[in-house]
């Protein structure tokens, strides 16, 4: 299901500036914010869709419920693209200055579109990795192998998808029609829903609990209501529930010690408060320890939004890049929007390998069924997207040379240089991602509690958010800065060199700050409890 569903998502968000910018007359700053803020926005609603899955709904019912939402968005702009009056007239190269606006219905009808897209996207974001992970006993060590390997296929799965997104549904946007690449993304989208669908009655699904953020909010609430409470010597003392239930006991951390609080038994406190859950009065240590484990989690999670802005800037720049050079590639012109195939491609290639042979041999030494830890995963990824910076930053002094050389700083030609330098910077960040990806949602996932697994994932994709929100702010900061490093518009005298490896330098600081993170970040102990015989 991942894979179509992200076979259309990624398509869109690498061609949809072009639909905006010459189908609905949007001007060029007005097309790349509108793409920004779609994808921004459909990585931060996976929050909304974790915490529908967690609370409401299993996370089989949200993955289908959100996908039927994905499929009327597609369905939608199919609709509008195919039909002349629901869209403005299209610009004529000899009247760019009198182009006919978007009137508000056919914006409408636009937005509409989009953010049913990025609604439905964000909720089987959520949901679709803790269904797959969710087949998996964590508890059973057969099982945390498969769990492991699970995610290194999911992301396969996910990149096999985008390979067939930026070349095939691409192809059919700019040769066949707009209405024909968006419908073929709703079917694509639809007969994922079926094929997930089909498999109903195979799945193990989640028993939704009570909000995850509603027990945040009473542990907040109990541990202030306690303030003045001192805490017990003997922690064992702290309320927990051990019932017949089948569930997560969370073992008592050391960290964030005020929070204790909330699990203090007060004398005058009778017996019909000390529930599992709902009481606003005495929370379980359990409960306690949810907080405390999303407290400890966002460090890691703002500590690698930086990574996401860099790939934003890569995405952006390495495209404008591909257009200056020569795309020559045994007599067919490599289109610039699919330099994103390269990395992809070579994912696609190192995923089952780094699954089936480097996983297996490191795992032989350290006896963790991921081979490494998450953290540590995280961690190689994100030296792997500094290094990316900076070789980003070579290739384009060379590039600017080239140019210089040849006497062609101002000339439109291609230059006499080929595209595919631009593949090893993007190759780079690719293996950057392999590692941090999965890596987030893999710790995300299992560090969550059971009852907030979807929520987790939701997190994990909100790093991705947030660096696409903060990238056009480090393009504004750094251009007021440095006086125009990225103001002009050729690329030939501009400082893109000097961003990049601004951006190098920035990524070693931030490697700093997530080593720090990650040393002080304790992993959740967890005690099963089953359900009794009786």
């Amino acid at each position: 299901m991942i894979g179509l569903e992200n076979m259309a998502f990624i398509s869109t968000a690498v061609s949809l500036v072009t639909y905006f910018y010459g189908y609905m007359n949007f001007s060029l700053t007005k097309s790349a914010t509108t793409l920004t803020n779609y994808l921004g926005t459909a990585f931060l609603l996976s929050l909304f869709g974790g915490f529908i899955s967690d609370t409401y709904l299993s996370r089989f019912k949200s993955s289908i419920l959100f996908a039927s939402f994905e499929v009327m968005g597609y369905a939608l702009l199919a609709v509008q693209a195919h039909f002349q009056q629901l869209r403005p007239i299209r610009c004529s190269t000899s009247h760019l200055g009198q182009c006919e606006q978007a009137e508000s219905g056919q914006e409408a009808i636009l937005f509409t579109g989009l953010y049913l897209i990025a609604f439905g996207t964000g909720g089987v974001k959520a949901a679709l990795p803790a269904l797959g992970a969710d087949q998996f006993d964590e508890h059973d060590p057969k099982e945390a192998e498969s769990l492991a390997s699970f995610f290194n296929w999911f992301l396969f799965s996910i990149t096999t998808g985008a390979v067939f997104g930026v070349t095939f549904i691409i192809w059919i946007s700019s040769n066949q029609g707009w209405d024909w690449g968006l419908g073929l993304c709703a079917v694509a989208v639809l007969l994922a829903t079926v094929f997930l669908f089909m498999g109903r009655s195979m799945f193990r699904n989640n028993i939704p609990r009570d909000s995850p953020i509603l027990r945040i909010l009473q542990v907040s609430v109990v541990a202030i209501r306690n303030r003045n409470m001192p805490l017990p010597e003997n922690t064992e003392e702290l309320h927990e529930i051990h019932d017949s239930v089948a569930t997560d006991i969370l073992q008592r951390s050391d960290q964030f010690k005020y929070l204790d609080k909330a699990a203090i038994i007060r004398s005058t406190l009778d017996a019909s408060e000390l529930r599992p859950a709902g009481s606003w009065k005495l929370c379980t240590v359990t409960q306690v320890e949810e907080l405390k484990t999303l407290l400890r989690m966002l460090p890691i999670i703002m500590s690698t939004i930086f990574m996401n802005t860099c790939l934003s800037q890569l995405q952006t720049f390495t495209v404008q890049q591909s257009t200056t050079m020569d795309r020559n590639l045994l007599g067919f012109q490599f289109p610039g929007p699919s330099i994103p195939v390269i990395p992809l491609l070579i994912m696609s290639i190192l995923i089952p390998l780094y699954d089936r042979i480097l996983v297996p041999f490191v795992r032989k030494f350290t006896g963790i069924p991921t081979g490494i830890r998450h953290l540590q995963r995280i961690g190689v990824g994100l030296v792997l997207s500094a290094i990316s910076m900076a070789v980003a930053g070579v290739v384009e002094t060379h590039r600017k040379s080239v140019a210089i050389n040849n006497n062609m700083v101002d000339s439109s030609e291609p230059l006499p240089m080929s595209v595919f330098w631009l593949g090893y910077q993007s190759a780079i960040f690719g293996l950057a991602d392999m590692f941090t990806l999965v890596g987030l949602l893999e710790f995300f996932y299992e560090e969550s509690s059971s009852g907030m697994k979807s929520l987790g994932t939701g997190i994990s994709w909100c790093s991705m958010a947030f660096g696409y929100y903060t990238s056009s702010i480090v393009v504004e900061v750094v251009n007021k800065v440095s006086n125009g490093w990225l103001a002009n518009n050729n690329l030939n005298r501009d400082k893109l060199n000097y961003f990049y490896w601004l951006l190098a330098g920035l990524s070693v600081v931030n490697l700093g700050v997530y080593l720090m993170c990650a040393s002080w970040y304790k992993y959740k102990k967890v005690s099963m409890r089953r359900i009794s015989d009786a």
